[in-house]
């Protein structure tokens, strides 16, 4: 384990708040030994690394630069962060046409480069961002992986846990479909330990809009949501690069899922050093089916209307 995070390079395009916090936490938790910032705003960039820098006294050894798209040549994971950020009372979807002009960009100068790493994308619409990326870079679908309802889901557990008082890493609850409004909870299959969990109809959607709101609620109140998103992609990173085969629930493409097919969604599914090894088949009852249904055929009718 530790001669391949000595040897690994993780490019992040992007130094907004969500791309420069995943450098942070990355760079603060030692996951890499090589780590790049790349922006159009090359000034930005640059200062971001610098200031980072200032800080190697006080923390390990990771060689951190500001660079540019060539530096993607020896890349296991590239992490897209790049893109329009979402305005107050804006939705994801909303963001989709600016953000896939930028993206067409992205990928071509990144597979100029590199035709062998990871693609992880953490830039909104991520779900329908995910797909383009594909799309665009020609790059198998293993590779190709959103962040997915992986924060969705934290956020989730962590309202579970505060409402029965329980550490939320003990929680297990899934929320699936797009990283958006039509995403649903599982609640069929939360549990603790395997015990069901048992919460009133009120209960449940009280939470389930806390969790589903938690973005407006916080990009309302401080003008983004970073920290969080952060850690989802560094739990991701970690999962990649260290080979570990956990369950997150990324974004991927799915072919037949619950008779979806050909759109990316979050769901549960295994992640190694070759990317999505796994999509992990639930078992829906006929609510979170039809539900599930909607929000693919949501993202599908947005997907129609891009020149893919």
């Amino acid at each position: 384990m530790t001669t391949e995070l000595r040897s690994s390079r993780v490019v992040i395009i992007g130094t907004g708040a969500v791309g420069t916090t995943t450098a942070y936490t990355l760079f603060l938790r030692e996951r890499v030994s090589e780590l790049v910032l790349i922006d159009a705003n090359k000034e930005k960039a640059l200062g971001e690394a610098l200031d980072m820098n200032h800080g190697l006294p006080f923390t390990g050894g990771v060689k951190l630069w500001a660079g540019d798209y060539s530096d993607c040549a020896q890349a296991d994971i590239i992490i897209i962060a790049a893109g329009a950020s979402q305005r107050p009372g804006e939705t994801r979807i909303d963001l989709l046409k600016r953000n896939a002009d930028i993206f067409d960009q992205i990928i071509k100068n990144i597979v100029k480069y590199n035709n062998h790493g990871i693609i992880l994308v953490a830039t909104n619409p991520v779900d329908i961002l995910s797909y383009v990326s594909l799309k665009k870079s020609g790059f198998p679908s293993n590779r190709v992986i959103g962040s997915g309802t992986l924060l969705d889901s934290a956020r989730f557990r962590y309202l579970i846990g505060q409402s029965k008082g329980i550490n939320p890493r003990s929680i297990h609850a899934h929320i699936i479909g797009e990283h958006g409004d039509s995403e649903l909870p599982l609640w069929s299959l939360a549990n603790v330990a395997g015990i069901g969990l048992e919460f009133t109809e009120e209960e449940q959607k009280e939470i389930f809009n806390n969790t589903k709101n938690a973005a407006y609620e916080i990009i309302n109140a401080k003008g983004a949501t970073f920290y969080a998103i952060a850690l989802a992609l560094d739990r991701i990173v970690v999962s990649i690069l260290q080979d570990e085969g956990s369950v997150l629930n990324v974004s991927t493409l799915l072919t037949n899922y619950n008779g979806v097919s050909d759109v990316y969604l979050g769901v549960p599914s295994i992640v190694d050093r070759n990317g999505v090894r796994k999509v992990l088949d639930l078992e829906l009852n006929n609510e979170e089916l039809a539900q599930f249904q909607q929000s693919a055929e949501k993202l599908k009718s947005a997907i129609a209307e891009l020149s893919l």
